[in-house]
């Protein structure tokens, strides 16, 4: 069941030429349009179904920098300053609040395991620390899970998914960008080697540049246009509770669950320790190059075989211009949630604090999330083909981090100094000999 998500009104005329046209209506391609039509480049924003359809309306809400990838720390930090002005930067609200993040540890061995990690928030401030039980309940009074601890960053923050990505689209299209809602693009066009254009369900667009940020649905574009992109899909699961009173402003995940409050009261829940891994063709495809997030995270994944084994195996994996784009007969996904990990993690957060006794739910839903080998986003552009760029494979990550990919990838496709290193997230990485480590996460 899909979460609602806020409207867009779309712009009406398909633009002749444009300098960028930026696949995929997510937090990773509103915020890349925006920030490129704040450089005053001519933008269009493709979207196969709905500004903010897929796993940037799915996902937990949470904007965070503990716990992250080193590699990724630079870039989360910049995207939570943009965070907090966000609302200023688009005229209305996104729920950003600063309201801090705890990981609540089990044991004191669990607890002892984050001090590596708490090197890297040294070095870069970020503030995060070990805390002890009485700590936590003073941070959350009442709550009656017994802990050792906890890892905890009050600087973390929260917004809303299913506000953010469309506010973004909205002040893109209030600033001349052209939105274009229902609208997939089948293929991009090349001359002389490089990018010329895309050729969208109603029409060609002539660019300079095109930019794909088509989250799980990257890696099928990115093969038609014959550029191999390792990336594979994770189930997300949530459901949302009617509204609480008199419970925690915190957010917190532990073993079994992980909760944020929402704007509107009530409280968006997940299991906090699996993520359902549905086995596909790809998985067959991809199995040497991501044997090393699957030895280092097999613990975090449920294996399933399902029904979107058949989907994907059916599905083309070439299509010419003229022809009906996969994108176009599956304009969102909209996967089952899996419903036994909700059922537990729901449990455990009503028991976790009288608060939460009361809870009601009032809906659950599925999302897939683009994974990478190595959990780090691909943010660059693809020197195969001169003009083509990506911003995808954020491995459940990209919510937080979305504004600030979307701020580098402007600047990298506009040729100015880029606001952080983007070393880190060059495609090349996957084909260059250089050694894909997978950093042990949390």
């Amino acid at each position: 069941m899909s979460p609602d998500v806020d409207s867009v009104v779309p712009s009406a005329i398909l633009p002749k030429s444009v300098d960028v046209v930026v696949i995929g209506g997510g937090i990773a391609g509103t915020s890349t349009a925006f920030f490129l039509r704040q450089k005053g480049l001519s933008v269009a924003l493709c979207e196969k179904g709905r500004i903010g359809g897929e796993q940037s309306s799915r996902n937990w809400g949470w904007c965070r920098a503990m716990g992250r990838d080193s590699r990724e720390i630079p870039l989360i930090q910049e995207s939570l300053r943009i965070w907090k002005r966000l609302d200023g930067l688009v005229g209305e609200d996104v729920g950003y609040r600063t309201c801090g993040i705890l990981y609540l540890c089990d044991s004191k061995a669990e607890l002892e395991s984050y001090e590596p990690w708490l090197e890297h928030a040294r070095q870069h401030q970020i503030g995060s620390k070990l805390i002890s039980q009485a700590e936590v309940q003073a941070l959350m009074p009442g709550f009656s899970r017994p802990v050792a601890g906890a890892l905890y960053t009050a600087s973390d923050g929260r917004a809303e998914p299913q506000m953010a990505a469309p506010a973004i689209a909205r002040a893109f299209a209030a600033a001349g960008g052209t939105l274009l809602t229902d609208c997939a693009v089948r293929t991009v066009e090349t001359e002389g080697g490089r990018i010329s254009g895309v050729v969208t369900e109603r029409g060609p667009i002539a660019a300079k540049a095109v930019v794909l940020a088509g989250g799980a649905w990257s890696r099928l574009f990115a093969g038609n246009a014959g550029i191999a992109l390792p990336q594979l899909k994770v189930l997300g699961s949530v459901l949302r509770t009617e509204r609480l009173d008199d419970a925690p402003e915190i957010s917190s995940a532990a073993s079994d669950f992980a909760f944020r409050k929402r704007l509107d009261g009530g409280y968006n829940i997940a299991h906090g320790g699996l993520s359902t891994f549905d086995i596909t063709p790809d998985s067959f495809r991809l199995f040497s190059a991501f044997l090393p997030a699957l030895r280092g995270n097999y613990k975090g994944l449920a294996l399933r075989l399902s029904g979107r084994f058949l989907t994907e195996l059916r599905q083309p994996r070439r299509w010419a211009a003229d022809a009906i784009s996969p994108f176009e007969h599956e304009r969102v996904l909209d996967p089952e949630p899996a419903h036994k990990l909700l059922d537990t993690a729901f449990a455990a957060f009503r028991a976790s604090h009288p608060a939460f006794a009361a809870a009601r739910e009032k809906q659950r839903w599925g999302g897939l999330i683009d994974v990478t080998p190595d959990a780090v986003p691909v943010i660059s552009d693809v020197p195969s083909l001169p003009g083509f760029f990506m911003a995808t494979g954020f491995s459940g990550h990209g919510f937080g981090i979305g504004p600030g990919a979307g701020r580098l990838m402007a600047d990298i496709v506009a040729g100015d100094d880029p606001v952080v290193d983007p070393h880190p997230f060059r495609f090349s990485r996957f084909s260059d000999g250089s050694r894909i480590t997978v950093e042990a996460g949390i």
